[in-house]
């Protein structure tokens, strides 16, 4: 019985991250495709990973599209846990539903906490056995120090992770799903009429970057992981515990910037070319299309709009605003006797992201 007790301990999270540890970096930059560590500062910290928790919720659900679990238009139902998790979130009704691609959209751009559960216990039939699902899964990929307690990435004292195993995770998303990667890079997402952009300031502001996650609470600091390829090198980065954006993304982008320089890649201005011409659409995968446009625009600082795969029933319409043009992406889930969702309002607060 006292060795048992001692492995549960060894195996128990000692709380070792804790809110003083926002505000001092934890960052880690590697080749995406060799693994070549190219820099790290204080790597095996263990902290809190915030909202970077959904990449392990979007490896679990792009793992059960692949099986056949899932698919993209299949309905998640809401129940009342998901709809009352904290913001950000897409304000999510019980008893209704939303598609599997919406919550993967609704998670990569404006990081919905409600999606996050809702997908969750789609998966894992609660949320407690899908976080023991997603440590199980987080330990196979040699995450060793990460431990999940819940979908979305919400407070919790034993959720931890390190800027190395976040740098694992992202890296094994690039490999293992090259077919889904491309989610990360949308920049808009249209939900009921509601314009969600993505939270990821690095799609906009650094040359060669196409995803992935942001994340935020008090306790943990402002985090990111970010990959982005240039010259036929990709860096996968990872900065954690930042004080404000503005110093995340300074960080993460002469961190990104000196791996590139210490892999012989040469430097890249930060601007964008004014006018840029329209990529209809191209195929992914058997029965899914990429649709994305690429729209000139009177404002050269403007980033183009990426639109994820649609399945091809869906419905589809083009907007025109701002001299952009845009996609509306999936329909609703529609199951019998359904309620319709519908997107929630802007927290006053500050989200967690």
């Amino acid at each position: 019985m006292a060795v048992a007790a001692l492995l549960i301990s060894a195996l128990t999270p000692r709380h070792a991250a804790h809110a003083q540890y926002a505000g001092r970096i934890s960052a880690f930059v590697s080749d995406a495709r060799t693994g070549a560590v190219l820099s790290q500062v204080n790597p095996d910290l263990q902290r809190y990973p915030a909202s970077l928790t959904k990449l392990m919720t979007l490896y679990m659900a792009f793992s059960a599209l692949r099986s056949g679990q899932l698919s993209l238009d299949q309905a998640v139902p809401v129940s009342i846990h998901a709809a009352t998790r904290e913001p950000s979130k897409l304000g999510l009704v019980p008893g209704s539903y939303l598609t599997v691609e919406q919550a993967i959209l609704g998670l990569v751009t404006k990081s919905a906490n409600d999606a996050a559960c809702a997908l969750g216990e789609l998966i894992g039939g609660n949320e407690v056995q899908f976080a023991a699902m997603m440590t199980a899964q987080a330990h196979n990929l040699g995450m060793s120090q990460t431990t999940f307690q819940n979908a979305s990435g919400l407070p919790d004292p034993d959720q931890v992770t390190t800027a190395r195993d976040l740098a694992t995770l992202a890296r094994r998303l690039i490999s293992d799903f090259p077919e889904d990667y491309h989610y990360f890079s949308v920049s808009v997402f249209y939900y009921h009429g509601h314009e969600i952009p993505n939270h990821n300031p690095m799609l906009r502001y650094y040359p060669g970057a196409d995803g992935m996650k942001t994340g935020y609470t008090a306790q943990a600091g402002l985090n990111l992981v970010t990959s982005a390829m240039r010259d036929n090198v990709r860096l996968v980065g990872v900065v954690m515990g930042a004080s404000s954006s503005a110093e995340r993304t300074r960080t993460m982008a002469a961190l990104l910037d000196q791996g590139f320089s210490d892999e012989g890649v040469a430097p890249v201005e930060r601007s964008v070319s004014p006018t840029r011409p329209f990529i209809l659409a191209r195929t992914m995968r058997p029965g899914r299309r990429t649709l994305t446009f690429l729209a000139s625009s009177h404002d050269a600082r403007r980033a183009p709009v990426q639109v994820a795969e649609a399945p091809l029933r869906h419905s589809q319409k083009l907007h025109s605003k701002s001299g952009m043009v845009r996609y509306v992406l999936a329909r609703a889930a529609q199951p019998k006797h359904s309620k319709s969702t519908h997107a929630g309002s802007q927290a006053k607060h500050r989200s967690k992201t």
